[in-house]
């Protein structure tokens, strides 16, 4: 029982490492690619208006960019920083 338990919470911290929010504000394109929908217009979107405006302060800025609304900034929130 013990060693279960064991390789358990061995699991679970190798499952949490693998997992790492994306800072909106350094992200590469292909990075931006693996947000939940997220793909290369979108990407390329966000960087361009990283560019033109500045690093976002928020990441509910994420909204200004086109095509990034309410229920998309739902599903995105918990992927990002």
């Amino acid at each position: 029982m013990k060693k279960l338990i064991l390789l358990l919470v061995m699991l679970f911290a190798v499952m949490g490492g693998a997992y790492a929010a994306v800072n909106i504000n350094t992200a590469t394109q292909d990075e931006l690619e693996t947000l939940e929908g997220i793909g290369p217009a979108k990407a390329k979107a966000i960087i361009d208006h990283r560019k033109k405006k500045g690093p976002f302060k928020t990441p509910g800025d994420l909204e200004k960019v086109k095509g990034i609304g309410p229920a998309m900034m739902k599903r995105l929130r918990p992927q990002i920083t």
